[in-house]
């Protein structure tokens, strides 16, 4: 009964009906939710909550980067894109040419984590040293205090919300460097440092796992504290997106991550909260 009122005074808190009584649902409601596969964990879990708050819901999530997600939105193929980051100057432009604009909702805070196998002596680095390492300037593990190794850098792939998201906060403009080893997905980078005693990575905190080590960043590890107090130099929003005419699932589904139960999912999954639901 406690955990029922809970739920109760969840979605009342974010001013949502989503304990709608069964007859209102004339037909199921289906949401299409893709992008970003930084937010993917929290849209399946939101969705799997959501659906059984709903039974009508019939929810999809898929992770296919930021960029496809916000471009499937434009397309009318999907109801939400999920990001890892903000529109770009070229989709803004993008989509004045069609007349279309897009609300952006923050529902959650995240930051990159750097990321070694655990085998690697190395126990942190400069923004200047993940710069070099990067852009090629440095080659060998033993000009950053490791050992006497070529440095295998782990990157993401162009559509990804946080390959743009380094580039913009650790490469600053220069190019990566050309051996760099592409992945789809965070889970892949993962899983390749995981792999590889001389391999480096970057990841959201969500998928950060016991099989690889995080690094200090400028002497501070990722956390909550150090995340939301502005000291850890690479943090970030996540993002929902959707037009300005949205289903009324959708806006429900977006409402949830903003109540109490919603920030509750959001930080099982390792990621941040925010403190109430922001659309802006």
């Amino acid at each position: 009964m406690k955990n029922f009122l809970a739920v109760l005074l969840a979605a009342a808190f974010s001013g949502l009906a989503l304990f709608r009584p069964a007859s209102l649902w004339a037909s199921e409601e289906v949401l299409r939710i893709s992008g970003s596969t930084t937010v993917l964990p929290i849209a399946q879990r939101a969705a799997e909550y959501f659906m059984g708050l709903r039974p009508a819901a019939r929810i999809s999530v898929s992770g296919t980067g930021s960029g496809e997600g916000l471009k499937a939105l434009l397309e009318g193929a999907t109801d939400i894109a999920t990001s890892s980051r903000d529109l770009k100057a070229r989709e803004i432009a993008r989509l004045k040419e069609h007349g279309v604009s897009l609300t952006r909702h923050t529902v959650a805070v995240d930051c990159l984590a750097v990321v070694v196998h655990p085998d690697n002596p190395v126990d942190g680095l400069s923004l200047a040293q993940l710069k070099g390492l990067y852009d090629g300037s440095l080659q060998n593990w033993r000009e950053v205090g490791g050992v006497d190794k070529k440095v295998i850098a782990i990157n993401r792939d162009v559509s990804s919300g946080t390959f743009e998201t380094w580039l913009e906060m650790v490469l600053k403009g220069a190019r990566f460097r050309a051996d760099a080893q592409m992945q789809t997905s965070s889970g892949g980078v993962s899983y390749a440092v995981s792999g590889n005693r001389y391999a480096i990575g970057y990841l959201g905190l969500g998928y950060v796992t016991p099989k690889v080590k995080v690094l200090a960043v400028d002497g501070l590890k990722p956390s909550p504290e150090t995340v939301r107090d502005g000291r850890y130099p690479l943090a970030r929003e996540l993002y929902m997106f959707t037009r300005p005419d949205p289903p009324q699932t959708a806006l429900d589904f977006i409402g949830l991550l903003g109540s109490p139960a919603g920030r509750r999912l959001v930080e099982q999954e390792g990621f941040i909260p925010v403190e109430k639901s922001d659309h802006d």
